[in-house]
């Protein structure tokens, strides 16, 4: 079978190349298209098994980190089009800025369905852009289907707009129902509320999100900027399976597996 893999571009988004390289190696055919060729032109999201939103400058980030993308989105012949692409059990994965967006569009964490808006991301509490390496852990009760499997393991960050903040309530929501499928660790592997392991200040050491479903997913660290052993800063120190390929990879794979064995619930 042929996973198809979506992957937007334009107007700001700048790790297309990227995501699709990882999508790639995954074993998957992933196609880069223009925002614009999406919304009004000859591409068809029904003709993939998978959505990226990948990381970038969106829009410039005018209006916050993601709103401008999120906007375009959903005011536009595209959103119940996503909507049907959900429903039908396909995959949603946003990186950093695409993380942003679908917060923001109320993709994630859907607690309440698709659509309402239940979280954002705000400015880190360091109040300044974060680009360095960061340790997390997986949750291995998350229905989250990027990460089945995942152990504690590394990741670049770059944002400056990545701190959690929720309507009452729903942090203890996310909590019950696992759908944090990645936190902030530090160097002992336990979850960091305190910066710099933490480099936002999102409570609970959240780093990533999911829908109860598993199949909408969203983080903020780059896991497009570590398919290869020697993207690492200290690869030359590590030996084994480390020298090949980055842990990012393992989150491709998951995603075209689920893909490919028919892992994927419908709503």
């Amino acid at each position: 079978m042929t996973v198809r893999a979506l992957v937007l571009t334009g107007y700001g988004i700048n790790c297309e190349v990227e995501m699709a390289h990882g999508f790639r190696l995954a074993g998957a055919e992933p196609t880069i298209a223009h925002l614009a060729d999406v919304l009004d032109g000859p591409v068809d999201l029904h003709d993939f098994h998978a959505l990226a939103l990948p990381g970038g400058f969106s829009f410039g980030d005018h209006l916050g980190a993601g709103q401008a993308l999120a906007n375009r989105l959903r005011h536009s012949t595209f959103w119940p089009e996503l909507l049907r692409f959900v429903a039908e059990g396909k995959l949603v994965w946003g990186v950093c800025n695409g993380f942003q967006a679908m917060v923001k569009l109320g993709l994630l964490p859907a607690l309440e369905g698709v659509g309402s808006r239940e979280v954002t991301l705000v400015a880190n509490d360091s109040g300044r852009f974060e680009d360095r390496w960061v340790r997390l852990a997986a949750d291995p009760a998350s229905p989250c289907v990027f990460t089945r499997g995942l152990g504690h393991f590394e990741l670049p960050i770059r944002h400056g707009e990545g701190k959690l903040v929720t309507r009452p309530g729903v942090l203890e929501r996310l909590e019950t129902a696992h759908l944090a499928p990645l936190r902030y660790v530090d160097s002992r592997g336990l979850p960091a509320e305190d910066y710099p392991a933490n480099p936002n200040g999102s409570p609970g050491a959240i780093a990533a999100l999911c829908d109860p479903t598993g199949r909408l997913f969203g983080l903020m660290p780059h896991p497009e900027g570590y398919l290869d052993a020697t993207q690492h800063p200290a690869w030359t120190r590590r030996v084994g399976a480390s020298l090949v390929e980055g842990a990012g990879l393992d989150l491709f794979r998951n995603a075209v597996s689920a893909v490919r064995e028919g892992q994927l619930v419908r709503r």
